[in-house]
């Protein structure tokens, strides 16, 4: 479930600032919060995450209530090269950079239950309250003990 924007005229580093604001939420409050941001990132990320929905929609019958957006990365495009005149028949440099930006999204578990069996499963035992109260703590440093013979 992913949807991929290469090369939109917005330099990486800007459209990162949005990215990092909305990985790891649910795609449902990513679209809202970013219907809010005034950046122009915002916008170009909330069209590619309407279009990552809906290939979680259409092709993998996944309901939007239950996406979590896993992975966003924002990474840089080409490059245009213009130049602005300058004093004495010089030419200052322009970069008009793009970026490529690439949404994935996951079907998160609405169950808490299974999370905890699978914590179980994966060999993790829990231990009883009676173990943990009958350990003792060692977390004291150790006294040092002081070296009767001096060194001259």
């Amino acid at each position: 479930m992913k949807a991929i924007l290469k090369n939109s005229r917005i330099s990486p580093k800007k459209a990162n600032l949005i990215a990092k604001m909305v990985r790891g939420k649910t795609a449902n409050y990513a679209l809202d919060f970013l219907k809010v941001v005034p950046k122009k990132a915002a916008k170009i990320l909330t069209k590619i995450l309407r279009s990552a929905v809906a290939n979680a929609e259409n092709n993998f019958q996944k309901n939007s209530s239950d996406l979590k957006i896993e992975k966003v990365l924002v990474l840089k495009g080409r490059t245009l090269k213009r130049g602005v005149p300058a004093s004495r028949g010089r030419v200052a440099p322009i970069k008009k950079r793009a970026s490529n930006i690439f949404i994935e999204l996951t079907a998160e578990e609405n169950s808490k239950n299974s999370k905890v069996s699978n914590k179980n499963s994966a060999g993790e035992s829990s231990k009883s309250e009676k173990e943990v109260a009958e350990k003792p703590d060692s977390k004291k440093p150790a006294a040092k003990k002081k070296d009767s013979k001096k060194k001259s």
